[in-house]
């Protein structure tokens, strides 16, 4: 039954209006919720990728500001003290700051007013925490590495401080220290002096201490019967000899590791073949065994493995082989040698050598022949005929021939049509064509034609791999073939150097000098054994040519008491030339003795035995010099390299030494005719004007290239257009680690010793330091300031006349204040700091 509606209360049911307004009321939301967006700001993960490189950005600018601060700090504290008060773009104009007025500003508080030198640590947290939020990368626990930077901010400043007040130097050097640790230093020096120091290293161990969690420190363990042992020797001598006596008996337990170690040795058959091989290497000229049983493989060959050679011949003996080192007096007679032991075989130096392979060179896929489209000839062929016609002359014929970076227009011109005419329009042509590097041949060489060389808009690459793998230069029977590029024709060109004989470079920079310069180096790699070939490479500017530096005990060659293969120093090239000067005469006199005339009938001659070893003659590699910068060389040098390199040029050619000099700066002084005179080939990239065309190639054109390896070559009065090959960087590693990392000679090749003047030390002599000049010590004091030898520097800050100024700087090196003369560089400045000046000074005087 249904209950009465009476029954229960029941509300009446509220309108909407009232609904509304009985509703509990919701919690006021605020009109913008900072931390909400923060938050959900930071939740977003390309906010994050945005704040580190933010990060990153800010630590990079921070790190430029600080490390040019530390230059121009006290240039810029003028502008910094009056940025407020002066217009900004005055003041931003002033500044010298890498970063501006800003980076100034900022350097300003935290490297002067704050931590010095150790501000340095702030952008690298930033970088660190960057880093970690764009990349996620974390290559030190941000968290300890940002802790450790911090101390060392603080903890450099400080000791910085203490040397700045020790030194008395807060003028000069208080921008390392910093506010900070100058003025905690003042504070902790003026309390307890020199113990303030205790109290700087004290703060480094206790954050050692807690940082890496240092418990205990352990102190040196010591021998027991140390003591006990001496005290017996003391009472009993004799014990004493039994202890030197048993020492030594346990000395050959540990192995002595030889030069050369081989997997899987067999004695009998490497010690009856050890002088074998070695005698057929050093050409001996007696009998010493079959030349069926020569190994070509696994035969060490180093002068100190031959300890067991007295056992060798021992075994060879009761076999019934005539012993090898048996030294008695035999005709040197050739039938019988090469019947006996072969044609040698200079190989055999390093029989296990492997030749690079053509895997070691990069095969680009884009690598196509030039792209130029059939309209793109029939357009090029119209313009140069009408241009040709607006000026009255004709034209019989017109061929192209695409070449990898121009295609060449060959013209045959009607009768009565002079050459020189057309010559004058190369110009005309060049704005017809609306192209760059417009060259006229006029006329062909034997073609009986005119040539207009025109640039393709698209260029080819030539790889080096491409050429290395070609037939004509894998078939190349040269005795230093290189390979130069492509012609116009597609055709891959390759030279001897041997015929050359020498070889002229020149370039404008960035034209393609040193990859050529890479290029003949590969070319010779791949194609020579390290027994036939020496590199002495020069290079001035330090990183051109270290790469090569692995090939030192294959195919390098120095000066015996050098250290690096790669000669950089100008008096080491000065020596080195030299040096090639006393090895020229020595192979002359070699040749003399041997009748021949030049190096590739010595070498036939000594590889038919016919030239005895005991009498001095042996196999003469070739050798060829490279300098990637002339003009530095003949700077700092002169006379100096000019001498030597003209007498090479003039005499080595037949005695297998070569020259290829490479300079960017073709002027007459740098290439004088001395040396000019010598170099038949030349090889140009583009330059600059036609003058330094003229001065490399003795004509013009070499202005008129595109670059990019593009160059023209001079050789028996032909001049030939090449595209040089392009070899990466990545690819002269690869082969240089694949050569450097098998076995080679001990050392590299050693030149004759030269010993040049002594720089100097024979004029130190003469000066007489008890009779110094009066403005000595204010000089001395001068350079150590400015930390620069220079005579200009003396005369210019002491107002003294050229010879005075000479004078104190002779007698500041005699001092050992300033060190020797070192050509167009400043003298080097051997004392640090004033502090040490005053001290020498004070033993001059009571000397």
């Amino acid at each position: 039954m249904a209950q009465p509606t009476t029954s229960r209360p029941v509300s009446p049911r509220p309108s909407p209006a009232s609904a509304r307004s009985t509703r509990p009321a919701r919690p006021a939301r605020p009109a913008f919720d900072i931390g909400g967006s923060i938050n959900r700001w930071l939740s977003d993960r390309r906010s994050i990728l945005v704040l580190g490189v933010l990060l990153m950005l800010l630590a990079i600018g921070l790190l430029i500001a600080f490390a040019s601060y530390m230059t121009t700090g006290a240039d810029d504290q003028s502008v910094v003290g009056s940025a407020l008060s002066e217009p900004l773009v005055d003041s931003g104009a002033e500044t010298r700051n890498w970063a501006g007025l800003v980076g100034a500003y900022i350097a300003h508080v935290f490297v002067f007013r704050w931590f010095g030198i150790g501000a340095i640590a702030l952008p690298l947290v930033l970088l660190l925490a960057g880093l970690k939020l764009s990349t996620g990368a974390e290559p030190f626990p941000l968290r300890r590495t940002t802790i450790g930077l911090l101390f060392t901010a603080l903890w450099s400043s400080l000791v910085c401080g203490y040397i700045v007040l020790v030194t008395n130097s807060a003028e000069t050097a208080s921008v390392w220290s910093g506010g900070i640790g100058y003025e905690v230093n003042s504070a902790l020096y003026s309390l307890f002096g020199w113990g303030s120091l205790a109290f700087i290293g004290f703060g480094l161990f206790l954050f050692l201490v807690y940082f890496i969690d240092i418990q205990n420190i352990r102190l040196p363990s010591f021998p027991t019967d140390l003591f006990t042992r001496r005290s017996n020797a003391g009472s009993n001598p004799a014990n004493v000899d039994t202890d030197e006596d048993e020492e030594p008996a346990a000395e050959p337990v540990a192995p002595v590791r030889p030069m050369y170690t081989r997997p899987e040795p067999q004695p009998a058959v490497v010690d009856e073949h050890d002088d074998e091989v070695i005698d057929a290497v050093s050409a001996t000229p007696h009998p010493i065994q079959a030349t069926e049983s020569l190994p070509t493989t696994g035969v060490p060959l180093t002068v100190k493995s031959n300890v067991d050679v007295p056992n060798a011949s021992t075994d060879t003996t009761e076999s019934g082989v005539t012993p090898a080192p048996t030294y008695e007096p035999d005709p040197f007679e050739e039938d019988d040698l090469v019947a006996q032991h072969g044609l040698y075989d200079s190989t055999l130096d390093l029989p296990q050598y492997q030749y690079p392979t053509s895997e070691l060179l990069t095969e680009y896929q884009n690598n196509q022949r030039a792209q130029v489209s059939s309209d793109e000839l029939t357009a090029n062929k119209e313009r140069i005929e009408n241009t040709l016609r607006n000026f009255g002359i004709r034209i019989d014929s017109i061929q192209a021939s695409i070449g990898p970076t121009v295609t060449l227009y060959e013209i045959v011109p009607a009768e009565g049509v002079r050459i020189s005419k057309i010559k004058s329009l190369e110009d005309d042509i060049a704005l017809n064509l609306a192209a760059l590097g417009i060259r006229i041949i006029a006329p062909m060489p034997g073609m009986g034609t005119i040539g207009i060389e025109v640039p393709n808009k698209n260029r080819e690459m030539v790889s080096m791999r491409s050429v290395i793998t070609s037939d004509i230069f894998n078939n190349s029977k040269f005795e230093l073939p290189v390979v130069l590029g492509k012609t116009i024709s597609n055709e891959i060109y390759v030279a001897d150097l041997a015929k050359m004989p020498h070889l002229l470079m020149a370039g404008a920079t960035g034209q393609g000098k040193s990859v050529g310069l890479n290029v003949l180096l590969t070319s010779l790699i791949y194609k020579k054994h390290p027994s036939q070939l020496k590199l002495v490479l020069v290079d001035p500017k330090k990183v051109e040519l270290t790469l090569f530096n692995k090939l030192e005990r294959h195919f390098l060659a120095k000066l015996p008491d050098s250290d690096e293969p790669i000669i950089t120093d100008t008096k080491k090239v000065v020596n080195t030339l030299n040096s090639l000067c006393i090895e020229m005469d020595n192979r002359y006199n070699l040749l003399k003795e041997a009748g021949c005339r030049n190096l590739k009938e010595y070498n036939a001659k000594f590889t038919r035995r016919k030239l005895n070893p005991e009498k001095g003659h042996r196999y003469l590699p070739y050798i060829v010099l490279i300098i990637d910068e002339l003009a530095d060389l003949m700077m700092t040098a002169g006379k100096e390299v000019e001498q030597p390199i003209a007498r090479l040029a003039q005499l080595a050619r037949a005695i297998g030494i070569h020259l290829v000099v490479a300079t960017q700066r073709p002027s007459v002084n740098v290439i004088t005719g001395l040396i000019k005179a010598n170099f038949p080939a030349r090889l140009s990239f583009k330059v600059t004007s036609k003058i330094d065309s003229r001065t490399i190639l003795d004509t013009g054109g070499a202005e008129q290239l595109v670059g990019m390896g593009d160059m023209l070559l001079s050789s028996n009065s032909d001049l030939i257009r090449l595209q040089c090959p392009f070899v990466d960087t990545d690819e002269i590693e690869g082969i240089c680690e694949f050569v450097g990392n098998q076995r080679g000679y001990d050392d590299a090749y050693a030149l004759p010793e030269f010993v040049g003047d002594d720089g100097g030390q024979g004029e130190e002599k003469d000066v007489d330091l008890d009779n110094r000049d009066p403005m000595f010590d204010e000089a001395a004091r001068l350079i150590v300031i400015h930390q620069q030898g220079s005579t200009s520097l003396i005369q210019r800050k002491l107002k003294l006349g050229y010879n005075r100024a000479g004078r104190l700087i002779d007698q500041l090196e005699a001092a050992r204040i300033v060190g020797p003369f070192e050509g167009s560089k400043a003298r080097d400045v051997l004392v640090s700091d004033l502090t040490m000046l005053e001290e020498m000074l004070k033993r001059l005087k009571g000397d």
